[in-house]
């Protein structure tokens, strides 16, 4: 077990949705840092408020790099958190190592490359529309299923070049990583080693048969000078990508559908001013942040909050990412989805050295998938209440389990 130096005063829900928000609510009350019960009896600082999440995502006192930083640490202890902490990849090293394995990853997703997608992008949810026209006018659909899941899964298994026979399971197992109520230890213990093995296969079927894709490309990415990833660094990279490719941009197109079904006002400015996409989607990230806890940060130092809270050095820090958003002393009615508000500050994709490098192909995805959507389904409704969709059991994730909705097309 990982060592922290006070006892935790709260159990971290994974209920998701209203009840994960009204617990974020609860701590950013209580003080600038809370101690928090996690899974396997590990403890956390829960930080919660605006101000201090962003103090703390650049900190130079706070380490992604739990083995650097706690060395007595036993790789594999903690089944749950394996998958975050126990890989080398830039999420997880800090200062030259994060520089050297940020500068031969970038490439991958620079401007120039990411636009270049676009046509991709465009067929593929045309595809996925034409399959939806198919189903019933006016029988719930699950759209989380049949849309919001499946454009950034495939495109991001097609951008790595993962073979058609290695996708259900390898998106079951990135699925199942973020299940933190559900899996026991024995069960995290297995996906992990499936996740391994089957970065092992995609790597294996590359090098065999390389192609233009980013698997490839990683397994060739140097920096000048310098020797090319290790084994278990290209591992750990191409977990980070393909897990965080594809679940932050599922959370955002869901969540933004649901966000203008529950209000047609806002929906209708957008369908008649196109240009007003980007405010849909930044309003999106906002107030409902895709990936609300991203285990796992460390102190290095003592680093005194005010208010009586000093987190002590060698203790896990887990920062919310969705608070500052929804955070009252940053934003007026942070719980409203306002594409008018002028403020829309968040940290969706995160701050400083750790910025997300895929924040590009996730926003050009969102800004093809969904006026593509509602141009070919304008009268495109919920079959449920907007506060009945269901959420994902998790405090790592923010996603919902199905979004049902009535198409009401006309097939053609």
């Amino acid at each position: 077990m990982i060592a922290f130096s006070t006892t935790p005063t709260v159990a971290l829900d994974s209920a998701g949705g209203h009840c994960m928000y009204a617990q974020v609510d609860l701590l950013r009350a209580m003080a600038p840092a809370v101690p928090v019960q996690l899974p396997e009896g590990m403890a956390a600082w829960s930080v919660s408020r605006g101000d201090v999440v962003k103090r703390l995502l650049t900190h130079p006192d706070v380490s992604r790099d739990l083995k650097g930083t706690v060395p007595d640490y036993e790789p594999g202890s903690v089944a749950w958190l394996s998958p975050w902490v126990d890989i080398d990849h830039m999420a997880t090293a800090d200062g030259k190592e994060h520089a050297r394995l940020r500068r031969l990853i970038t490439p991958a997703f620079s401007p120039r490359r990411v636009t270049a997608l676009q046509p991709h992008v465009e067929a593929l949810v045309a595809r996925l529309l034409d399959d939806l026209e198919a189903l019933p006018a006016d029988e719930p659909v699950d759209l989380h299923t049949a849309f919001s899941y499946r454009v950034p899964t495939e495109t991001i298994c097609d951008l790595f070049g993962v073979p058609d026979d290695q996708r259900t399971e390898l998106l079951r197992l990135f699925r199942a990583v973020g299940e933190t109520d559900v899996a026991s230890e024995e069960e995290s213990v297995a996906i992990i080693n499936g996740l391994v093995a089957a970065m092992h296969s995609l790597i294996e079927a590359r090098r065999r048969e390389p192609g233009d894709d980013l698997t490839s490309f990683l397994i060739g990415a140097r920096e000048e000078g310098s020797a090319p990833l290790t084994e278990h660094e290209l591992i750990s990279t191409l977990l980070l990508m393909i897990g965080g490719g594809s679940g932050t941009t599922i959370n955002l197109i869901d969540h933004t559908v649901r966000e203008l079904l529950a209000n047609p006002d806002q929906l209708r400015v957008v369908q008649e001013s196109p240009e007003r996409w980007a405010d849909a989607i930044e309003e999106s990230l906002r107030v409902h942040c895709p990936v609300m806890h991203l285990p796992m940060r460390w102190a290095t130092a003592d680093i005194d909050l005010g208010e009586g809270v000093v987190i002590r050095t060698g203790d896990a820090i887990l920062i919310c990412y969705g608070a500052h958003g929804r955070d009252p002393g940053v934003h007026e009615k942070p719980d409203v989805f306002d594409i008018d508000r002028e403020n829309k500050d968040h940290v969706a994709f995160g701050l400083g050295p750790h910025f997300c490098p895929g924040s590009r192909l996730a926003l050009l995805e969102a800004r093809v998938a969904l006026p593509a959507l509602f141009e070919r389904f304008p009268q495109l409704e919920l079959a449920v209440k907007p506060d009945e969709v269901e959420p994902e059991h998790t405090f790592i994730g923010n996603g919902v389990a199905s979004l049902p909705v009535l198409l009401h097309h006309r097939s053609r």
